[in-house]
């Protein structure tokens, strides 16, 4: 029995984004980030409510401060104690999973999504995903980039600014573009 796209995806194989079956995740995902997107008030218990309504797995006293983009979702994981700033992107085709204590600049992208190096299968709309870990009281500056495949360890700092092409170990602080290890405290 051959898998569906949405198995493939959610397994870091090659799929077809654009296909119509996972056209209902999609618009399931766009209606909840209209919703969520649309009002900074609300009371906690409707906020927590929507968070928990959206994404896969959301610990306790999580604030993320709207707009928020993902892809759909159910792929992100957020530990207790976390607070996202505006205007983040997470493109979840895989796992996305965020420690307890973190804490996330504005404008930061956290991208498991990747494309085939072979222009064939691009050609062709193949795409698929590596999980990103991020770690228990780490800190991301604003405008960050998390690319595919990436852990970073608990208590790691990332620089604003950075673009995160390999690990960061735990009490690491990393910055540039690409990302390099800058000093290691802890």
């Amino acid at each position: 029995m051959s898998k569906s796209e949405k198995e493939k995806m959610l397994a870091g194989e090659l799929y077809l984004a654009g296909g119509t079956e996972l056209a209902a995740d999609t618009k399931r995902i766009s209606e909840w980030m209209d919703r969520f997107n649309s009002k900074h008030s609300r009371s906690q218990e409707e906020y927590q409510q929507l968070l928990a309504e959206g994404l896969g797995r959301v610990g306790a006293n999580v604030h993320i401060r709207p707009p928020l983009y993902c892809d759909y979702g159910y792929n992100i994981e957020i530990g207790n104690n976390v607070f996202i700033n505006f205007n983040t992107v997470m493109l979840d085709v895989v796992k996305i999973v965020i420690g307890d204590k973190t804490q996330i600049g504005s404008g930061v992208q956290i991208l498991t999504a990747d494309h085939p190096r072979d222009p064939r299968q691009r050609h062709k709309g193949l795409e698929f995903g590596r999980p990103i870990t991020i770690g228990s009281n780490v800190w991301i500056g604003s405008a960050a980039v998390i690319l595919p495949g990436v852990t970073i360890g608990d208590s790691a700092v990332i620089g604003a600014g950075s673009i995160v092409t390999r690990d960061v170990p735990a009490g690491a602080t990393a910055f540039g573009n690409p990302a390099r290890i800058r000093r290691k405290e802890y």
